[in-house]
């Protein structure tokens, strides 16, 4: 099939900023429907199914670098694989939560596997398929309220920490006062690419106050942020080129 047939007819839209169930700084749109492993989301609609990956997901399996897709026009019955994902740390089957004909599959995520796992419900959909066995699929999709419970308990079985972006860089700086820290970070970002992010881990009480301090002067953004404990985690993603500052002779 060349690509060309395999584009939308109509593109599929950003989910509307509806409700959300929100479980260990995990997210599950209430308009979704979700599988009994929560790892797959379905969207029902009157003849087709938009399907993709949920935040645990993309959690487990971390960065993502490759993803495939299984051949269009042929039928897939639920939990078989529609698609696989890989990560430096994870390699992992993608299950279709309904049976059905896959129709199609985002061609933004083949390009950028990075969308699927930081935009799982927005532009990082996998596939619509033409669903052949409604009635029966619906019985075992829950909607978020339903699936809350079984979600957690995934959620701490799977140890999943959920992120706004995964990492292209960590600095643990246990110890370190968030001054020095911040020397480190503005040699790093001279070094790395737009685009790229990086995880810091500070005990220093002080780091929300001087990471806020930073992102307002260098015009970086701090993508998200939390205290686990007396730790606090910051990720920071580089999205301009910032020449180093210049000093400025005395007269």
């Amino acid at each position: 099939m060349s690509e060309d047939s395999r584009k939308l007819r109509n593109p599929i839209p950003s989910f509307s900023a509806g409700t959300t169930t929100k479980i260990e700084e995990c997210e599950f749109p209430d308009e979704l429907l979700y599988d009994s492993e929560g790892l797959m989301w379905a969207r029902p609609s009157d003849d087709e199914v938009v399907v993709g990956v949920t935040a645990i997901h993309a959690a487990v399996a971390g960065k993502l670098t490759r993803l495939t897709a299984k051949p269009f026009g042929q039928e897939y019955s639920r939990g078989r694989a529609i698609g696989t994902i890989e990560s430096g740390r994870y390699f992992g089957l993608l299950k279709s939560p309904v049976s059905g004909v896959l129709i199609d599959v985002n061609n933004g995520v083949l390009r950028q596997p990075r969308l699927l796992s930081e935009a799982p419900y927005r532009e990082g959909w996998f596939a619509r398929l033409r669903p052949t066995q409604r009635p029966a699929d619906r019985e075992t999709l829950l909607s978020a309220a339903a699936a809350r419970g079984f979600l957690e308990a995934q959620i701490g079985a799977l140890h999943v920490r959920c992120f706004a972006a995964f990492p292209d860089y960590e600095m643990y700086e246990i110890g370190t006062e968030c001054a020095a820290v911040l020397v480190k970070l503005n040699e790093l970002f001279e070094k790395i690419e737009v685009g790229d992010v990086v995880h810091i881990v500070s005990d220093d009480w002080t780091a929300p106050i001087e990471m806020d301090r930073w992102s307002t002067e260098r015009g970086q953004p701090v993508v998200d942020s939390r205290r686990e404990g007396n730790l606090y985690h910051f990720l920071v993603r580089k999205v301009r080129h910032v020449d180093p500052p210049r000093l400025t002779p005395h007269s």
